[in-house]
This record gives structure tokens, C-alpha cells and sequence, in this order.
């Protein structure tokens, strides 16, 4: 397995269960390089965001540039980028880096409830940003969100995805976290046809960064050359083994464990 670059466009989580943190940490678990340029610093912990501090638009180009410029990058994703200067920007920016798998988690509101995303920027996002990306990985409000479409049901959510797709990502992955029921499905579209991956729901509040760290997975698994479909089952596995291992950390949405059951020091 080759070392894959990757690129993570995201905002810091303090407490380290989402964003950049949960980026990073999935990154170099699943054998890639992680690399970061951050959007924004946060105060959060599990119970919720207490503080945001966007950075400049000119500051997230830079990080960008300088790491395509001099160590290069295999794929990458984003997350949470705030506001439409910097949607614009970061699009404006990969537009010059040339052709580079994207993953774009597109992060609206927060675990909590806590707005992540400008509501003037969903536009931005929707017309600049998503006709770059190989992969939109919208949660089921998100796609309500961004399609106008609902997406409860199978039917409803096939059509969200194929109106993600029209807009111009490359594929849709519409997931059911958000869904009731026993089993969580998720849906992929490719633009061609629909894979479907299902997951017995787990009883849990350790879900915190669960959209950050299924992103990241699939960016590093396309980055070392697996295609669409294996990408995304393999980052599905994974994200339910970290559900699972959840070390019970905080007094809310706890996170994630992104090292998955493998021992220290070996």
C-alpha cells in the first residue's frame, strides 16, 4: 500500500472528536500522510460549540498552496469552511491546483445543533464547490438541505442523490445516520448506478465526528487507489469499528475511536 498524501480542509475541534483532529487521526490510521489546512478554531467539547474563530480567506489559500506546491496531494477532503468568502476561496484555489480527488463533507450544523455553516454560503458551496468534488457525503438533512428534495425514504433519497449528481459532483453518498430504524443505509450513487451499505445501528452518544471521520477514511482510501465503491465500504467498516470501540470519553457526544481496536506501541 502506497503512502497517499492527503489533504484535509476543515476546522479544529478542541476537543479533538471531529474536524481536523478526527481528520488527522483517521488519516494516519488507515496508512496515508495526513495533511491539514484549517478553516477555523473552535471551543467545543462533546456537549456542544462554545466558540468559532474563522480564519482569513488569504490564510486557508496559503495553507493550501504551499502544501500542493511542495508535498503534493493524493486526494482530499473537506469539511466545515464557515462562510461564502471562504467556500469561494477554497474553490477558486483547488481550480488552480489542477485535478485532485475531492471528498466534500458538506458540515452545515454541528453535533449539537450549533450552526457550521453561513446560511448565505450554502449557494456558494452548491454552485462553486460542488462541481469539483469526486464525492458529496451529505447526512440526510444536509441533502434536504442542498437539494431541496426530501430524503426519507429509498425512492426520495435515490432522487436527492441523482440531484447531487446533476449539479455536477462526480457521485453522491446520502447517508442514514439521521434515519430511524435498526439498520442505517447508506446510498451511493456513481452516476450510473446505486451500491447500497447497510450497518446494524449501535446504541451509543459516542458519535461525535462520525461524518468527519467517514470522509477522511474514503479521501484516504481513494487516494491509494481503491476505487469509488470499495473506498466507501472500507470507510464504512471502519467508522463501525470506531462506533464500537468508543473509549466513553465526555459527558455528551463522546468520540470516536480512530485507532480501532489497535494497540499501542506495536
Amino acid at each position: 500500500m502506497t503512502l497517499a498524501r492527503i489533504l484535509t480542509i476543515a476546522g479544529s475541534d478542541s476537543g479533538g472528536g471531529a474536524g481536523i483532529e478526527a481528520d488527522l487521526k483517521t488519516i494516519e490510521r488507515l496508512g496515508g500522510y495526513g495533511m491539514a489546512a484549517i478553516t477555523a478554531v473552535t471551543a467545543q467539547n462533546t456537549q456542544g460549540v462554545f466558540g468559532i474563530w474563522p480564519l482569513p480567506p488569504e490564510a486557508v489559500q496559503r495553507q493550501i498552496e504551499v502544501v500542493v506546491d511542495d508535498i503534493g496531494v493524493d486526494a482530499l477532503k473537506i469539511g466545515m469552511l464557515g462562510s461564502a468568502a471562504v467556500v469561494g476561496c477554497v474553490a477558486t484555489t483547488l481550480r488552480r491546483c489542477g485535478p485532485i480527488p475531492l471528498v466534500l463533507d458538506p458540515v452545515m450544523v454541528a453535533k449539537g445543533g450549533h450552526r457550521l455553516l453561513e446560511a448565505e454560503a450554502k449557494a456558494v458551496l452548491r454552485a462553486e464547490l460542488l462541481p469539483l468534488a469526486a464525492l458529496v457525503t451529505p447526512n440526510l438533512p444536509e441533502t434536504e438541505a442542498l437539494t431541496g428534495l426530501p430524503a426519507g425514504s429509498r425512492r426520495e433519497c435515490e432522487e436527492a442523490a441523482r440531484s447531487l449528481v446533476a449539479m455536477g459532483a462526480g457521485a453522491a453518498l446520502v447517508k442514514g445516520g439521521h434515519g430511524e430504524g435498526d439498520i442505517v443505509e447508506d446510498l451511493l450513487f456513481d452516476g450510473r448506478e446505486f451500491f447500497v451499505f447497510q450497518a446494524e445501528r449501535q446504541q451509543t452518544s459516542h458519535t461525535h465526528g462520525t461524518g468527519c471521520t467517514l470522509s477522511a477514511a474514503i479521501a484516504t482510501a481513494l487516494g491509494q487507489g481503491q476505487p469509488l465503491p470499495s473506498a466507501v465500504a472500507l470507510a464504512t467498516r471502519y467508522v463501525q469499528a470506531a462506533i464500537r470501540l468508543a473509549p466513553g470519553l465526555g459527558k455528551g457526544h463522546g468520540p470516536l475511536s480512530h485507532a480501532a481496536g489497535q494497540a499501542p506501541w506495536t
